[in-house]
């Protein structure tokens, strides 16, 4: 089996878990939020806020979990020379930012690339779960802010 077709797997493999754990943390968000919400019924505004503060440290918490993934496995697998690069690799990696000081070796560079596109879509789905959250529970109403 050609080595791309490793590669491939292991990738695909890896966005698979990725995919998962995002599911799973935007689930998680959301029973705590709606849990929340119904609680304190979130008739101040300041209550409004601090959940959203809440929400996006909870999809802070959810990158972190697939960034360390991703760092585990360049870190098993070689990609980098110890797990602080590879964890700085995955971070530079996901977010798109690749300012390119730490760069894989040419034949784990497509497995660095699926991360990134990965990334890419998940802070996308993100950012998506971002606004109707601050729709439904924050500050913030529809039509009213934008």
């Amino acid at each position: 089996m050609p080595a791309s077709i490793s590669i491939l797997a292991l990738g695909t493999g890896l966005i698979a878990a990725t995919v998962l754990i995002h599911v799973l943390g935007l689930i998680s968000i959301t029973r705590t939020a709606t849990g929340l919400a119904k609680r304190f019924r979130l008739a101040r505004s300041h209550h409004r806020i601090g959940l959203m503060v809440g929400v996006v440290l909870g999809l802070f918490a959810v990158a972190t979990v697939e960034i360390w993934l991703w760092a585990f496995c360049f870190w098993a697998v070689g990609v980098a020379p110890d797990f602080d690069t590879s964890l700085y690799l995955s971070t530079i990696t996901y977010s798109t930012v690749g300012f390119g000081d730490v760069v894989p070796a040419p034949s784990w560079r497509l497995l660095a690339a699926l991360e990134g596109v990965t990334g890419f879509l998940m802070i996308g789905w993100s950012t998506a779960f971002l606004v109707t959250a601050g729709t439904r529970f924050g500050p913030f109403r529809p039509g009213e802010h934008f």
